[in-house]
């Protein structure tokens, strides 16, 4: 799942990299942790919540959804849009709650290990 990270200080904007394993999930099951979204507006709301840094394009978004109703923590319904259209609107089950939960976990336990090895004084309290 390429994500192109166009704002990013380091890299050329032709530059893209991958997600880690399982971080895109993570992301899809907050944003439809509190009210359920369409797949656009997941995309469009981790570009804007992220300052364009992640761009998750549809040909990653929506089989990560798709694979997400398949394991059971994601549920669809078909809805109209605000804009009058017709689009497939997802949100969280406890399954799936229950997922985000322990995947949060794990991703604040391998930032802070990342953290250590990148400023391990800020790890120390100095």
């Amino acid at each position: 799942m390429s994500i192109p990270l166009t704002n990013y200080p380091l890299m050329p904007k032709s530059a893209k990299r991958d997600l880690l394993p399982g971080l895109l999930d993570l992301l899809i099951l907050k944003c439809v942790a509190t009210q359920a979204m369409h797949g656009y507006a997941i995309a469009q709301y981790l570009q804007s919540a992220t300052a364009d840094v992640i761009q998750v394009q549809e040909g990653s978004l929506y089989p990560a959804l798709q694979r997400m109703r398949q394991k059971g923590w994601i549920k669809a319904e078909w809805r109209t849009t605000p804009n009058n259209q017709r689009a497939r609107y997802y949100e969280l089950t406890p399954g799936g709650r229950k997922k985000l939960v322990a995947e949060t976990s794990r991703w604040e336990r391998f930032s802070r290990a990342v953290t250590a090895i990148l400023r391990p004084t800020e790890q120390k309290g100095e």
